[in-house]
Order: C-alpha cells, then sequence, then structure tokens
C-alpha cells in the first residue's frame, strides 16, 4: 500500500513539475500561454544574453526586440523546436552562423529588422519552412545568392532600409516563390535587365528611396501578376512607354517625387477602373508632349491621387498650374493642329 502511494504522490509530483514547466518564463520576458503554443516577448535594454532558462520548450512565437543581445547560435534555438516566428529586432546582431536555424523545422517567418548585420554566411536562409524574410534597417552592402537554396520556398523578402547598390539575377532566381519584394530605401542605381524574370508569384515591388535614373522597356515582362509596383523618391527622368505592357493586375503605380518632365503615350492604356497612380512632385514640363497624361487625367481623374498637386514646372507661363485644368491652346495643341 505505501509503494502505490509512494508512486502516486511521485506521479503528481512530476506532472506539477513539468506543468511549472512548461508555463515558466525567462528573467527579463514575458509570456503569455494560448493553445497553439507559448508566445515570449523580452523588450529590456538590459538584456545582453539568449533568454534560454526558463523559456518554455513549446514556445511557437519568440520576439526580442530592443535589447543589447549581440550572438545567437543553434544551440539558443535548438531550446524551442516548435518555433514558428522568430522576432530579433533592434539589438546589436553583427552577424549569425550559418546553422542558426537547424534545430527550429516549423519556422517560417523570421524577423531580423534594426540589426547591425553586415556581411552574412552562406546557407544561413536555407531553411524549407520559411517563407517570409525581413532584413530591414541593417548595413547590408551585398544580397548573396549563397544564403539561399535553389527553389527558395520564400514568398516576402524585405531588404529595404540598408546599402545595396545593386540586386543580382543570380539571387532573385532562387527564389521563384515571392510575392512581395521590398528593395526600398537603398542605393539601387540600376536593375539588370533579367533580374526580375524568374519571378513569375510577384505581385508587389517596392523599389522607392533608390537613385534610378531610368528603366528598361521589359524589366516586367514576366511579372504578370504584379498589383503594386512604388517608384516613390527615386531619380527617374523617363519612362518606357512599353514598361506596363502585359500588367492586366495592375492596381497601385507610386511615381512620386522623381524628375519626370513628360509622360509617353499610351502609358496607362487598358489600366482597370480600380487603378491608382500618384504623380506628385515631378518637373512637368506643360507642352504638347504633355497632351496624353492631360487628356488620361481629364477622363480618369478618379484614378489620380492627389490631382490638384500634379502640376507643371515649366515653361514659365505655366509654372505652379495644374495640369489637368490646362487649355489646348495653352498646351500648344491648337497650333499642332492647324500645321
Amino acid at each position: 500500500m505505501n509503494l502505490w502511494i509512494l508512486l502516486t504522490f511521485t506521479a503528481v509530483a512530476e506532472c506539477g513539475y513539468q506543468k511549472r514547466g512548461a508555463h515558466s518564463c525567462p528573467d527579463l520576458c514575458s509570456c503569455s500561454f494560448p493553445p497553439s503554443g507559448a508566445e515570449v516577448v523580452c523588450s529590456q535594454r538590459s538584456l545582453t544574453h539568449f533568454p534560454v532558462n526558463g523559456l518554455p520548450s513549446n514556445t511557437t512565437r519568440l520576439s526580442i526586440q530592443s535589447t543589447n543581445l549581440s550572438c545567437i547560435t543553434a544551440s539558443h534555438l535548438s531550446a524551442v523546436p516548435l518555433l514558428n516566428n522568430l522576432q530579433l529586432y533592434h539589438n546589436n546582431l553583427t552577424s549569425l552562423p550559418s546553422d542558426l536555424l537547424k534545430d527550429v523545422p516549423h519556422l517560417n517567418t523570421f524577423d531580423l529588422t534594426g540589426n547591425q548585420l553586415v556581411h552574412l554566411p552562406p546557407n544561413v536562409f536555407s531553411h524549407p519552412s520559411l517563407h517570409s524574410l525581413v532584413l530591414k534597417n541593417n548595413l547590408i552592402e551585398k544580397a548573396y545568392a549563397e544564403w539561399f537554396p535553389d527553389n527558395s520556398t520564400l514568398t516576402w523578402l524585405d531588404l529595404s532600409g540598408n546599402l545595396l547598390t545593386g540586386v543580382s539575377a543570380a539571387l532573385l532566381k532562387k527564389l521563384p516563390n515571392l510575392e512581395n519584394l521590398d528593395l526600398s530605401d537603398n542605393n539601387l542605381q540600376d536593375l539588370e535587365p533579367d533580374a526580375l524574370k524568374n519571378l513569375h508569384h510577384l505581385e508587389s515591388l517596392n523599389l522607392a528611396g533608390n537613385k534610378l535614373s531610368s528603366l528598361k522597356p521589359t524589366i516586367f515582362s514576366h511579372n504578370l501578376k504584379l498589383s503594386q509596383l512604388f517608384f516613390q523618391e527615386n531619380q527617374l527622368q523617363e519612362l518606357p512607354a512599353t514598361l506596363l505592357q502585359g500588367l492586366p493586375n495592375l492596381e497601385l503605380l507610386l511615381l512620386n517625387q522623381n524628375q519626370l518632365q513628360q509622360f509617353p503615350s499610351g502609358l496607362l492604356d487598358g489600366r482597370k477602373s480600380s487603378f491608382r497612380i500618384i504623380l506628385t512632385g515631378n518637373p512637368w514640363v506643360c507642352d504638347e508632349k504633355m497632351e496624353y497624361l492631360w487628356k488620361w487625367l481629364s477622363v480618369h481623374p478618379q484614378n489620380a491621387g492627389f490631382l490638384e498637386e500634379v502640376t507643371c514646372a515649366g515653361p514659365e507661363a505655366l509654372k505652379h498650374r495644374k495640369v489637368a485644368s490646362l487649355t489646348e491652346s495653352e498646351l500648344g495643341l491648337h497650333e499642332i493642329q492647324k500645321e
């Protein structure tokens, strides 16, 4: 009888220990325990090391943000084998080991925003379940194809706010499943002609805040699913008339704050009624070469955001005039018709 009592007491004690372990929480962190698995948030500046002690083994979401964490290893992550969402933003990480993700087979979202990452090793993102990768606001000067496996499962890649001067076709060739690509706020001056060739599922492309001065006429010829294009705050001086051909799903085109003086005839032909474009902040020259855009804005005023701010930079007589308010005579179209 005493043996049964002892066994029962031991079983109850073990169960209680396991329960406490599953609901433990590391120092300087807060934890919640929904049915889907533990969620841990560590956001204390005094945190300097990965919080292994007390980390629930059933953690599925881990966020370490705004701390002094400067090192993370595969051994650290092996403590949370069920992890599917890892956020390590605004810390002091300068590098990552190539085998970092080997013991978190379910990880699909990895956010490294706001660290000090410069160079990353080969295969660091060769992870079969990874779908979303955010490397925003780091110090990366070049993104290497060797980071990724062939036919990567990534659908979302954010490299915005780095120091990139180019993006190789070799890199993007390894990412055929991308739906969202953010390269904004870098130092891109050009795009390789075939850079986007393999991105047949691409829906959103953000190239805002770069130094692009021109675009190849066929740069989007293989991206038929594109619905959003962001080119604001570049140095675009002209656009190819055929740039948007073959993009029936395009819903949004941002061209504000560039150096566009003219607009090519036919560029916006065939756009659906839900299409939106922003053209403000360009030095438009309002002469006969503006006829196409002037007519398009007259017919589709509801499709142009901030239409009142689309104004002429020249000639002097029309400076600051709203493009949509001009007359044929002011654009010099009567003279052309007479000739």
